[in-house]
């Protein structure tokens, strides 16, 4: 039976295939291969001991071969067609999370920034078991059968168990639906005199709109360099990213190339337009920075055009393009790869099956690549030499920085991640701002002020504490004595975002992000900045 579940979605996967790529596929074959896989359905349908049904074994088939070809090609529903796109677009209610069904389970690709999740701490990776009361996990549950149950009215709750790795037991979050705004821009100001800060979540059709009023504003306060902030950004548009890496490089330099055995090759070539040409550029990468943002990251690398800092990059260089089936559902199929300038393939392998791949993160902690770049190692064969200053480059499985920063072990974080995970800090702070607002308004009357002058004092920590324990959360004095300057810093930043916006909190948070301030260094000091830029 189990060989006859396996014949059968092939064929049927076959056959479904023959109905879009007919202009691609020799005459003869299709002729022979579709009356074949044809008679083979009706034989099914007409004298199969159990009646079948052809839709579900037809979706079944088609999920279960893409899965087999890469991790990227996918089958979108008809049901699920018009939502597919919404992330990039518009304005949704709901729990705030971008999601994807992976081994029959609701694993969380992001936490949308600025959105309730993001406020309780749900984190990428995190594997949502339990909706109302509902095991969701391992009952085939859908796209859209996810949506019906965590989209809904701003105002009404949504009880999550949610599983973390490393975490044995369930983690349970009550998150308050809210209304999600899809901006790519998270954060836009001046560092100092001299540097700008970008912070973009995603690439979508509103991103280079955004992009040029944030940029031309900075200019216009005296922006002669940049640090743009590209971690945690999944992706999105190709369009969006070409036309942000054009703005950093001169007309005629290659930005990216996609190639297929079935595709062409196709240059994506910068034009005159770019009005960021002229002045020093880091670029913020982590592991959670993939496809678009590898796209921008890659050509300011190849080109010499900036500096990049942080951790190796996600590593997707596939291409999608969506087949619109009869019924109104969609194949998003691979049908290329995209290359940087320099000739890198960015994608990180899938050899090893699709289960070794979604464990790609887990095993770079485990290696230690995480916490030391001495851990990462590229063989000859995948190195590449930057177009200007002829610096070695690495394909093979993201974009490795120029500047590496581990990620912070030396802080025990479970206390504080309890606080974030309860909405204990969240809590917190609306009641405190609530109380409090006037009076900060007053004595800040604006963000430096407030920014140099605003103390997280103890009297706040001693409350927050005695919030905790009403919840029923344990203290753990040693955990939370190691946490607690990110404690303060953290209600200090959600204090500014209610008061003032998003920007506000990042300025905040970045005081205490080391990959930030490893970018300001090298962008006030000019010798090192160019020394870095020029190293082989």
């Amino acid at each position: 039976m189990k060989n006859m579940n396996i014949y059968l979605r092939v064929t049927i996967l076959l056959f479904s295939f023959s109905l879009f790529l007919s202009t691609e596929l020799p005459a003869q074959f299709l002729s022979e291969q579709t009356i074949k896989l044809d008679k083979a359905l009706r034989l099914i349908d007409s004298y199969y001991v159990d009646s079948v049904n052809q839709n579900s074994l037809v979706e079944d088939a088609i999920i279960a071969v893409l899965k087999d070809l890469d991790p990227h090609s996918v089958y979108i529903s008809k049901e699920e067609v018009k939502e597919m796109n919404e992330p990039l677009v518009g304005n949704f209610e709901g729990i705030g999370i971008q999601f994807n069904l992976l081994f029959d389970t609701i694993f969380v690709i992001s936490p949308i920034s600025g959105g309730p999740s993001e406020k309780l701490g749900i984190r990428p990776g995190d594997r949502i078991i339990v909706i109302d009361g509902e095991n969701v996990a391992g009952v085939k549950i859908s796209n859209n059968g996810v949506r019906e149950r965590l989209l809904g009215k701003k105002g009404t709750k949504v009880k999550v168990s949610i599983k973390r790795r490393g975490v044995q037991e369930l983690l349970d979050f009550t998150i308050t639906r809210d209304k999600i705004p899809i901006f790519s821009l998270d954060a836009s100001y001046m560092v100092n005199k001299e540097t700008g800060y970008l912070r973009f979540n995603r690439f979508s059709a509103t991103t280079m709109k955004e992009f040029s009023e944030a940029i031309g504003d900075l200019h216009n306060r005296g922006m002669e360099s940049l640090i743009l902030d590209l971690r945690g950004n999944g992706g999105g548009l190709l369009d969006a990213a070409v036309n942000m890496a054009d703005e950093f490089l001169e007309k005629g330099k290659l930005i990216v190339y996609m190639k297929g055995s079935k595709l062409p090759q196709q240059d994506f070539i910068a034009t005159s337009r770019g009005e960021n040409e002229n002045g020093r550029v880091v670029v913020l990468v982590d592991e959670g920075s993939a496809s678009s943002s590898e796209i921008v990251t890659g050509a300011i690398q190849d080109w010499d055009r900036g500096l990049v800092i942080g951790r190796r990059s996600f590593g997707k260089g596939l291409v999608q393009r969506p087949y619109y089936l009869p019924d109104g559902s969609v194949i998003r199929l691979t049908i290329a790869r995209y290359y940087t300038p320099s000739g890198r393939l960015i994608q990180k392998s899938y050899e090893e099956g699709y289960d070794d791949y979604l464990n790609d993160m887990n095993n770079r902690f485990s290696h230690g690549e995480l916490i030391s770049a001495d851990s990462i190692h590229f063989p000859d064969s995948l190195k590449y030499y930057t177009k200007i200053n002829k610096r070695p480059v690495y394909g093979g499985g993201g974009i490795m920085p120029d500047i590496f920063v581990p990620m912070d072990t030396t802080v025990n974080y479970s206390y504080f991640n309890a606080l974030v995970r309860k909405g204990i800090i969240t809590n917190f702070v609306l009641s405190f701002v609530d109380k409090n607002r006037k009076r900060i308004e007053t004595d800040y009357l604006k963000f430096s002020s407030y920014k140099s002058g605003f103390e997280v004092d103890k009297e706040m920590l001693d409350h927050l504490l005695e919030m905790a324990d009403s919840d029923g959360l344990k203290r753990n004095e040693k955990a939370f004595a190691s946490a607690q300057e990110r404690i303060q810093l953290t209600i200090k930043a959600l204090i500014a975002r209610d008061i003032w916006d998003m920007s506000e909190y990042f300025e905040i948070m970045n005081t205490g992000d080391d990959g930030f301030q490893k970018a300001v260094k090298v962008l006030e000091d000019r010798s090192l900045f160019d020394q870095r830029l020029a190293e082989k």
